[in-house]
């Protein structure tokens, strides 16, 4: 497989949270194959389809814990254990229309899990990079025409995505506090920062209320795929595009600590930013089965209809950029739920990573 990263995850200390979970498992994959200890904390997979479950990667990593990020002191002890270099915070409830139902969890997991991963990561010497993971529903969404950048404001409607925006306030607050840049090697050896990905689709995932897996649940039962929100627009992207920004951006903050600790926008380019409805039509498509039904609900909780990023900051100052359009990322997507009940799913998921290496290098 060919190395993005030159070589530099072999060997390399790594601690995931949350990566029992869909893009979870997928980082965690894609670090075991560049060859890093990979030590993942989260708590028991959704189904026993997930990607995690299916891939058997919780049997090659270095350790497999199951954890919750809102006992902070637990995580204190998994972090002096196993001494990471290299942090990838992921662990949280994700989900917009549950953090209606449990708006409390939410914001314990989300907001305090956070906190608790930073002041592990604060209390660990081992530790010289913290990528936290958050949301693009972090920004304070006006559902303009324009893509939010890293320096507007955070927000949210719902308890998920004020969660989120919450998480980054905190995490701001951490890195002025506790891991100033201008700080660096006299009061302490960390680069924080944080990183917003747009609506990640892939294999593996089966949570609810996302329209991938809606879509494989419908047609598996042979009912009619139910589409809540169709014309609601969203920077679709394959779960690989993001996790190559944050191993990238890792990376870079290891070699130049002072100069990337801060946030980062991964999404799409504008032509993938796509409604619901055209998505699942893909989707369909794709896989020649299915029927899409309009579902929409006035008296729903609400969820905003148009959210955009802009990746201009990454493309410019990182080198980044997405390399898949919609239609080639409905292709990985299709191939993998067409193929997961017969194939060596960790062989599929380290295809796929491969496919995508080597389908554009960055310039």
């Amino acid at each position: 497989m060919i190395d993005l990263f030159q070589n530099f995850y072999s060997g390399k200390k790594v601690l995931v949270t949350g990566h029992t979970g869909f893009k979870g498992s997928w980082l965690s994959i894609w670090l075991h194959e560049l060859g890093a200890e990979v030590v993942g904390v989260g708590l028991e997979p959704y189904s026993e389809k997930d990607n995690f479950v299916l891939s058997g990667i919780g049997k090659k990593i270095k350790a497999d814990i199951r954890a919750d990020i809102r006992d902070g002191e637990k995580m204190k002890e998994i972090f002096k254990q196993y001494k990471p270099e290299i942090v990838f915070h992921l662990a949280a409830q994700p989900l917009v229309r549950l953090s209606y139902e449990i708006p409390v969890e939410t914001y314990q997991t989300n907001v305090m899990g956070t906190i608790n991963i930073m002041e592990a990561i604060r209390a660990t010497e081992s530790v010289k990079v913290g990528v936290m993971i958050t949301t693009d529903k972090c920004y304070d969404n006006k559902e303009q025409m324009r893509g939010y950048k890293e320096d507007d404001p955070f927000g949210g409607y719902d308890p998920y995505s004020s969660s989120k925006g919450a998480c980054e306030i905190a995490i701001q607050s951490w890195r002025r506090s506790f891991f100033n840049p201008e700080d660096y090697g006299k009061k302490h050896h960390v680069s924080l920062a944080s990183v917003r990905a747009g609506n990640v689709i892939g294999g593996g995932d089966w949570a609810k209320d996302r329209i991938i897996p809606d879509c494989i649940r419908a047609i598996e039962a042979e009912k009619p795929i139910e589409i809540r929100s169709p014309k609601a627009v969203r920077p679709w992207e394959h779960v690989l595009e993001p996790l190559s920004g944050y191993l990238l951006l890792a990376r870079k903050m290891w070699e130049c600590p002072t100069d990337y600790c801060e946030g980062w926008n991964f999404g799409p380019e504008a032509e993938s930013i796509a409604t619901v409805w055209e998505v699942a039509s893909q989707l369909v498509q794709r896989l020649g089965k299915g029927e899409l039904k309009d579902a929409s609900d006035p008296h729903a909780p609400h969820e905003a209809n148009l959210l955009m990023l802009d990746i201009a900051k990454a493309k410019t100052r990182l080198g980044w950029k997405p390399r898949m359009d919609v239609s080639r990322t409905i292709d990985l997507v299709a191939d993998w739920y067409q193929r997961y009940r017969q194939e060596d799913i960790y062989g599929l998921c380290a295809r796929q990573i491969e496919q995508y290496v080597e389908e554009g290098l960055w310039k």
